[in-house]
């Protein structure tokens, strides 16, 4: 087994199906409420053990009734805990998510709670199970300082990075150097190189511009569309993979993170990871919620023969 190690949130999803946004002070009725295990962290450090990589996360929860979620979670997929932390003073993250039930958009406000709290110093007692990793992963749920100290900490251990910049922010132009693989949507796309992310051109010259900052491979994920690559190997589209009905799509970002960092740390060369990636955030799109929607090796091994033929 090749091994992962993700820097990250975890949040219990407290997910609510309506037919669409109340404006403020309105009450709608809700068509389902489920509560589920969510953050982007927490979410792609499964995709990826259910790809089968062998993966270490590092968070934190508090001493409440939502850490039980994550825990039997991690242990029901293998994932190693040693670098979660319990915070008995403050909550577990949540996230409060209202899913379109027509459309399967979603709008989502998050609490961080412990993981608010992380430190470099949590991250630093992590670096020999970083080490020992193929790939490297983060987000920017946690405190910017965090996110960079586990970048730094990788590229000091020749580990390469992986950085999804969600939710999207400014980063230090020093960042970029150290990130061998970008992986922005439109929108956060857009958030990083100041114009819009739209057109076949725009989505181009966006990827030409984070390479130009010195990230070594920018992959722009564009939903139903696929994912467009910008590498010195590689240059252009890998189409999304229609595995069924859209059921929702909280998940589906999460699901291509986890699957690229456990086909790249296996060895897969970048297109074959990011379609191994696309299926499995197909897949992950036609099932409800986050983690409970990711998908096993087994089903993206089949989703991708299927598509084959």
């Amino acid at each position: 087994m090749t091994r992962v190690t993700v820097l990250g949130l975890f949040c219990a999803d407290l997910i609510t199906r309506t037919t669409r946004l109340p404006v403020w002070g309105e009450t709608l009725h809700g068509r389902g409420f489920r509560l589920m295990a969510g953050g982007k962290g927490s979410n792609q450090a499964v995709a990826a053990a259910q790809q089968g990589a062998a993966v270490t996360f590092i968070s934190r929860l508090g001493d409440d009734a939502f850490a039980p979620i994550a825990r039997t979670l991690y242990e029901s997929v293998g994932i190693d805990t040693n670098h979660v932390g319990t915070d008995a003073e403050l909550n577990t993250g949540t996230a409060t998510i209202l899913v379109d039930d027509d459309r399967g958009d979603n709008a989502i406000v998050i609490d961080p709670g412990a993981c608010a709290h992380l430190t470099t110093g949590h991250v630093s007692a992590a670096e020999s199970a970083i080490a020992a990793s193929a790939v490297f992963v983060c987000q920017l749920e946690l405190p910017l300082a965090v996110s960079e100290h586990g970048i730094r900490l990788a590229q000091r251990q020749g580990v390469p990075v992986i950085l999804n910049p969600a939710p999207a922010c400014a980063l230090p132009a020093a960042i970029y150097s150290a990130i061998d693989y970008l992986t922005p949507n439109e929108s956060e796309a857009a958030e990083l190189v100041g114009h819009p992310v739209e057109t076949d051109a725009q989505v181009a010259r966006a990827a030409a511009t984070l390479r130009q900052w010195g990230t070594r491979n920018v992959l722009i994920t564009l939903g139903e569309r696929g994912v467009y690559i910008d590498s010195d190997a590689f240059q252009g589209m890998i189409p999304a993979i229609n595995a069924g009905p859209v059921v929702d799509t909280i998940g589906a970002g999460d699901a291509f993170n986890g699957a690229l960092a456990a086909a790249l740390a296996e060895g897969r060369d970048l297109p074959a990871a990011a379609r191994r990636a696309c299926a499995t955030a197909g897949l992950s799109v036609t099932r409800a919620g986050a983690a409970a929607a990711l998908p096993d090796r087994a089903a993206v091994d089949a989703q991708l023969a299927g598509a084959a033929e």
